[in-house]
């Protein structure tokens, strides 16, 4: 089974870019989207989709072109809920979609950014709280497989500068400490699993100074998954030639 995450900055965009070409060669099962800044009737590509087989569930924030997150799926899921019960704000921007299937949970996230300023770290930080306990939550009944965007460069092997970057929005270190309460609470980094040592490995480029052709990144998209479900992982991949956004697919292949 495999599984595919994008941050695709704009579904919109991303469907002049070739998102339905790249979704037709890799045939991803089930596909978590984040950042789609479009309401559902704003999908470009709904018959397209369930022409490949996809059923569609879609999770946009209340702020137009903002936000937003979508699974597609050919498995027909048992379930699907949106945010995390209205405990904090992520149920108005669309943050959080999860989906469940008959012998695990899969959720697609994107995690608030903390800004330039750092002007919205503390929330940052009550938002992974409330995720981790939504995650260990739905662990109760079943393994959760969570992809998406999460806003941090875990070590600093994940990114090109890390001296230059400490302490900035996405390398803090309460948003480090943040990603590690989900590594020591039981979820995989699949990606490292694999490749525990490989540098360069990025799924984020900034638009300035050609970042992305000089490969000067950031690796700050994931798949984790439930310890229990490790025997079952086959491979974790980055697709860095991957165009059609400033982030990357990032993807999981399970038996």
């Amino acid at each position: 089974m495999k599984f595919v995450s994008w941050n695709v900055n704009g579904i919109r965009a991303c469907v002049s870019k070739g998102f339905l070409d790249y979704l037709s060669v890799e045939n991803p099962d089930v596909v978590g989207l984040q950042e789609v800044k479009a309401k559902e009737d704003q999908n470009p590509v709904p018959l397209e989709l369930s022409a490949m087989g996809y059923h569609v569930f879609w999770h946009a924030a209340e702020r137009p072109g903002y936000s937003g997150t979508a699974v597609l799926t050919k498995i027909p899921p048992i379930s699907v809920t949106y945010g995390m019960g209205g405990i904090i704000h992520d149920d108005d921007e669309g943050r959080v979609t999860t989906v469940e299937f008959e012998d695990f949970y899969f959720v697609t996230v994107y995690t608030p950014n903390s800004k330039r300023e750092l002007e919205r770290l503390e929330y940052r930080q009550l938002w992974d709280s409330f995720f981790f306990d939504h995650l260990k939550t739905l662990e109760e009944s079943k393994p959760v497989i969570v992809c998406g965007d999460l806003n941090v460069a875990h070590k600093e092997i994940d990114l090109t500068n890390p001296r230059a970057n400490r302490g900035n929005a996405g390398f803090t270190d309460e948003e480090r400490s943040g990603f590690q309460k989900f590594a020591d609470g039981g979820f995989v980094d699949t990606f490292r699993h694999f490749y525990p040592d490989l540098p360069e490995q990025y799924t984020w480029w900034s638009n300035f100074a050609r970042s992305r052709e000089r490969n000067i990144g950031w690796r700050i998209d994931y798949f984790l998954v439930s310890s229990t479900l490790v025997e079952r992982l086959e491979n974790a991949f980055i697709r860095q030639e991957v165009m059609g956004s400033d982030h990357c697919p990032v993807g999981l292949t399970i038996r």
